[in-house]
């Protein structure tokens, strides 16, 4: 049943009563007097005068209603007349009951969300369906999007973050850091490992006996015909691997070696010079107008988002989607965390509660400004028949109650106005 069928038949079973008050009524005015019939028409008339009353101040409530009386008809139609009244009335009442801080704050604490997101998504199928959401958040997203404008987006985003990077500087900053409590150190130990296995390696020594064999050839071609070159290269290549070796294994055990001064040296200088020499900073800029100013990077930048668009269009439309397993995955990884961690669920509460206090008072003022102006841009008409629908059904209530009320005081009333004819039979 609608709510226009429910409004009317409320209506009728009110004028039903009235009209049935109205026709009491006009048929005791035909009776002949008796206690009854003045009694029924007493009756009558009073729930008829308060079925009338209550009629037309429900009525009035809603629509103009003419009277030969204009102080009157101008007091009707009350809420079409009253609709700023009642949009700037609205919302305050949304404003203060339900948009107020310490109702906001309560409420995070009343429902505790962090356990209420935690006991969600710890649910396989509640992931699932995240994921699923998600997916097609992305895939719509996907398709509104304009290739055009992203590229655009990319490439400027690009170009302002390497104009921001001083290349030189930042290499030296890095390389500073990454020399600290002699980090670099490590770095010249590894490679001496590297370097000491692959001298052990018989492809190595080979390599360095061909090397020298080589160079007889090339230097001493005489001398070469005469000597055992191959002996030579085979035992010089052992005899420098093993004096490499040496060195190495000195240069890895002795954290004071002069090798090792000498790289700390080098790399000092290395990093002053990134930081400071102007050769070094001009090459840096001269990098950063390359890679601003080249097409094919530039080009390779803007091809970079369709080959992202396309490997994501491709997943997204697979069932066993990787978006959708790793959403999936992080929302569980989420849920299980902030089930396991009360200490993490009250923060997370305290967190909420902060966004609140900040950002309820903007949010409550805009939504507030927006129930304002959105209720007085309504038609005054359609505001009214809109508030009758929803509740027009209980104010016909109480014509049906003013109807039996004014029949009850009418019939009290007939009765004390018999009182002193009551009195007089009884002082006879």
């Amino acid at each position: 049943m609608t709510k226009e069928t429910e409004l009317k038949q409320a209506k009728s079973r009110a004028l039903l009563l009235l009209l049935a008050a109205t026709a009491s009524f006009v048929i005791t005015v035909f009776l002949p007097r008796s206690a009854w019939v003045d009694a029924l028409k007493a009756i009558s008339e009073a729930a008829m005068v308060g079925g009338l009353a209550d009629w037309f101040a429900v009525a009035a409530l809603f629509t103009r209603i003419p009277t030969p009386f204009p102080f009157i008809s101008s007091r009707t139609a009350v809420i079409p007349n009253a609709q700023k009244e009642i949009a700037d009335n609205l919302a305050v009442f949304v404003q203060e009951k339900f948009l107020n801080l310490p109702s906001l704050v309560g409420l995070i604490r009343k429902h505790d969300p962090a356990q209420k997101i935690a006991d969600w998504l710890v649910s396989p199928v509640h992931a699932d369906q995240l994921g699923r959401h998600i997916v097609q958040l992305l895939g719509g997203m996907l398709d509104f999007v304009e290739d055009a404008q992203i590229q655009k987006f990319i490439r400027e985003a690009m170009h302002a973050l390497i104009e921001k990077v001083d290349l030189s500087k930042s290499a030296g900053a890095v390389l500073d850091n990454l020399t600290k409590d002699g980090r670099h150190q490590e770095l010249l130990n590894g490679a001496i490992e590297q370097l000491a296995v692959l001298l052990r390696e018989p492809e190595t020594g080979r390599f360095i006996a061909q090397k020298i064999v080589q160079w007889l050839k090339n230097r001493h071609p005489l001398k070469e015909k005469i000597l055992p070159s191959e002996w030579i290269g085979e035992h010089g290549a052992e005899l420098m691997a093993s004096a490499i070796h040496d060195l190495l294994a000195d240069v890895g055990n002795n954290p004071a070696h002069q090798l090792r001064v000498n790289f700390d040296e080098v790399v000092k200088r290395l990093i002053s010079r990134l930081k400071s020499d102007p050769a070094f900073l001009e090459k840096g800029a001269e990098i950063k107008r390359y890679l601003q100013n080249d097409e094919n990077f530039n080009l390779y930048i803007g091809e970079l988002w369709g080959e992202l668009r396309d490997w994501l269009k491709r997943d997204l439309s697979r069932p066993d989607s990787v978006l959708h397993r790793r959403v999936m995955a992080a929302g569980q990884w989420v849920g299980n965390a902030l089930a396991q961690d009360a200490a993490l669920r009250v923060s997370l509460n305290l967190r909420m509660e902060d966004a609140a206090r900040k950002i309820a008072p903007d949010f409550a003022e805009f939504l507030t400004r927006h129930i304002s102006d959105t209720v007085k841009n309504w038609d005054a008409g359609d505001m009214s028949r809109q508030i009758e629908l929803n509740i027009g059904k209980d104010l016909q209530a109480i014509r049906i109650n003013g109807t039996f009320i004014g029949g009850i005081i009418g019939g009290l009333l007939h009765l004390f106005s018999l009182l002193p004819d009551l009195l007089q039979w009884l002082a006879a």
